[in-house]
């Protein structure tokens, strides 16, 4: 009898069954949705770290490349080498890899890439494939793979080092920060939701209950049947949403996978076919039952006082120390911690603050005795804040959460684009190779006719003297290593660089022993430009004036600039390379004098403006699943709006017909209700705007500098805004037509019609 007690009313309110049905279901889906990428891209970008450090191989001392036949006397010598053949192929296929799995036996556990398994797979296929592919046209390289320790090889070969690819790790980190961070919120406002629709049901079941309770039902018994309701309706909800969210999180991640292949030459997205993700699902169910009976565990008295003077000037309170603790914090967590509380006391006090707000509109607008509907709408609206106070949170974090992605990617791509510009501002990089004379080749180039601007780029290691208390830098006892990045010339090259602060004619003091610090040093140190530094270059002290910072967007090392004239000769490079514009000599002419200077055939060209355009493709791809996630959390919590809105508006159907009654045409009926509902979606709309502005200012000035040591410029996009606005108003306007369909089928309004 209880059973069917409560399942009565579901067959009163069917609609109301289907809105919950539909929340837990597309809770589950964006959920499911975003644990899956970020497990899967967490577990494979760690994989990725190990699948592009650098390996040992084999190299000819005489500079020719390997072969073959080299393989087969090495191997015959008994030096455990492997074939690894890359063959670069025009986009989309990208870069393969063939491997022979025979050879790789020797290494043991020491694979490279981390194991047997993390070369399975694309871009790895069988050797002999790829060297189909290699006879095909495409350009290849061979690599004689060699294990790190073994030193002793025959006379006529030694070791070198090659890489698939720059480093993972910043991009990771940076990627998964914000994914996790936006995760953390997208089940903030899922527990919203879900609890918004089914407080709404409780609130109508509330006679149904205390009726039970009458024919002598003990409330705690009513209490387990709404759990194991609640129990049943999520479990059957659960499967269909882990399934879409395990489809979306596909759909989702093959883009920024392959992007990130083609980048890595690494699977740093693995598929989600198999397998659903039970743990998102247990996670689900436990939010579904905790957020839905939290009232059975709080204490009575406790809820009453969240409403109340006192509840609210806690949350105020709450919300004035989270802003003070996100300026103040100097570590990460101390900033999550306190944005969470600036979240829950925005969440507290939005409703109760825009019910008040049409309260004294309302009564502004009452004194006017000709617009009496729009004091009514004022009430009504006042009246749909308190009640609707969990979805009208839920869109407004929701709001301030996409108002802020999208502020920081937008001004990622752009400031992202200028400052590759900036750093790829040459048409060719050219790498010298180990051992090489780059003095000579310098000088070649200087004397060469119509070459274009071209520098040479030594980069190494610098000691600085730090304070004992941090406060700056400069004579002290302890010496802080850093990276040295020189240029010889200072050529036009980076003359155009952007710098965040500078002196008057920086480029020009650069070349007079000053130097240049990047952003990450800067903060980290909390120096300026006119600080001085003591440096210590290989055994070489001097003192050197900081006369620009210039951004240095995706690596946590701090880093000096300094021209390369000023380098002492004891000083050791680590590497060096060329950037070269070739102007009106062939850059193939170039590679032959390169060439026969170094005394090799293999040289590491790469065209400046093909990495420029994968990197973009990179970031858009990374940053497009952020914005999709944002933007299906704010479609979830409209559609919850609208379900909660529409429901809200049913049960006032009785005060919509009185307007009818006392002689209102329903067309202006119609339209009264059009102008309430826009105005409760547009209103929550306004609301988020300043939440979603501070929102921004933490990502772009407190959680990446803490996180990563740089920092982008705030930038706002009042045009988005503008079109959120648009999309809050075509929701308001669902709402109004749904209830005119509702209103439709009563005659009261149509009796009054003239």
């Amino acid at each position: 009898m209880l059973a069917r007690a409560f399942v009565s009313h579901y067959r009163r309110h069917p609609i109301q069954l289907l809105a919950l049905a539909l929340m837990i279901v597309l809770a589950t889906m964006l959920w499911t949705g975003v644990t899956v990428l970020t497990d899967q891209a967490r577990h494979s970008l760690f994989q990725s770290e190990d699948a592009v450090a650098a390996r040992a191989h084999v190299i000819r001392a005489d500079g020719r490349p390997v072969g073959v036949d080299d393989f087969a006397a090495l191997r015959v010598a008994g030096v455990c080498v492997a074939p690894w053949l890359e063959v670069q192929r025009p986009p989309p296929e990208g870069r393969v890899i063939g491997i022979d799995p025979l050879a790789m036996g020797c290494f043991g556990d020491a694979v490279p890439g981390g194991g047997a398994d993390s070369l399975e797979g694309a871009p790895f296929l069988d050797i002999s494939e790829a060297a189909e592919l290699s006879r095909e046209g495409y350009s290849s390289q061979l690599y004689l793979l060699a294990r790190d320790g073994n030193r002793d090889l025959p006379t006529g070969y030694t070791l070198g080092e090659f890489s698939m690819g720059p480093s993972t790790g910043e991009l990771a980190d940076s990627f998964l920060l914000n994914l996790d961070a936006l995760s953390l919120l997208v089940l903030l406002i899922t527990g919203l939701l879900v609890r918004s629709v089914h407080r709404l049901g409780v609130a109508q079941r509330h006679g149904s209950f205390s009726l039970l309770h009458r024919f002598g039902v003990p409330r705690q018994r009513i209490t387990q049947w709404l759990a194991l309701e609640l129990l049943v309706l999520t479990g059957i909800c659960v499967v269909p949403g882990l399934w879409l969210g395990a489809r979306l999180a596909g759909m989702l991640g093959s883009g920024f996978g392959q992007a990130l292949d083609s980048l890595f030459d690494v699977t740093v997205y693995a598929g989600t076919e198999g397998a659903l993700p039970w743990r998102a699902a247990a996670i689900v169910v436990f939010l579904v039952l905790a957020v839905c009976l939290v009232d059975w565990v709080v204490p009575a008295r406790w809820r009453a006082m969240a409403g109340q003077g006192r509840g609210r000037t806690i949350a105020f309170l709450m919300f004035l120390v989270g802003m003070v603790g996100v300026a103040l914090a100097a570590d990460l967590s101390w900033v999550f911690v306190a944005t969470a509380m600036v979240f829950a006391g925005a969440g507290w006090l939005t409703p109760g603050w825009l019910a008040l707000l049409a309260r004294r509109l309302s009564n502004r607008t009452g004194s006017r005795r000709d617009d009496p509907l729009a004091r009514w709408r004022q009430r009504e609206l006042a009246v749909m804040f308190r009640h609707l106070a969990l979805p009208v949170v839920a869109l407004q974090f929701a709001m301030a959460m996409v108002l802020a992605v999208q502020a920081l990617v937008t001004t990622f791509e752009g400031t992202f684009e200028t400052w590759l510009a900036q750093r790829l501002a040459a048409e060719f990089y050219v790498e010298v190779p180990t051992g090489a004379d780059a003095d000579s080749t310098a000088a070649q180039l200087q004397n060469l006719d119509g070459i274009g601007p071209w520098h040479r780029v030594i980069r190494g290691r610098a000691s600085v003297a730090m304070a004992n208390d941090g406060s700056h830098l400069g004579l002290g006892d302890e010496r802080v290593e850093v990276d040295l990045f020189a240029l010889l010339p200072i050529s036009h090259l980076v003359k155009t660089w952007t710098l965040l602060e500078s002196v008057e004619k920086p480029w020009l003091r650069l070349e007079s022993d000053s130097v240049m610090i990047n952003e990450q040093l800067a903060r980290r140190y909390r120096l300026e430009v006119g600080d001085t530094l003591d440096i210590r270059l290989a055994d070489t002290n001097r003192s050197a004036e900081v006369v620009a910072i210039y951004a240095d967007y995706g690596r946590p090392a701090g880093e000096i600039l300094m021209a390369g004239s000023a380098l002492p000769a004891a000083f050791k490079a680590h590497f060096q390379s060329f950037s070269v514009t070739p102007g009106s000599v062939a850059m193939a002419d170039i590679r032959r004098r390169l060439s026969d200077t170094w005394q090799t055939s293999e040289l590491t060209i790469r065209d400046n403006d093909s990495i420029r355009a994968l990197a973009s493709k990179v970031f858009s791809q990374t940053f497009l699943l952020t914005r999709a996630i944002s933007l299906l959390t704010l479609l979830l919590a409209a559609m919850a709006l609208l379900i909660m809105g529409w429901v809200f508006f049913t049960t006032r159907v009785k005060y919509f017909q009185l307007l009818g009654v006392w002689g209102l045409p329903a067309s202006m009926i119609r339209r009264q209700l059009r102008r309430l509902s826009v105005a409760l979606t547009l209103t929550v709309t306004i609301a988020a705007l300043p939440l979603g502005v501070w929102l921004t200012w933490v990502l772009v000035s407190r959680i990446n500098p803490l996180a990563f040591g740089w920092s982008l410029p705030m930038e706002l996009y009042p045009l988005f805004w503008f079109e959120l606005g648009v999309m809050a108003v075509a929701t308001g306007l669902i709402i109004a037509y749904l209830m005119r369909l509702q209103l439709g089928h009563t005659d009261s309004i149509k009796q009054v019609e003239p």
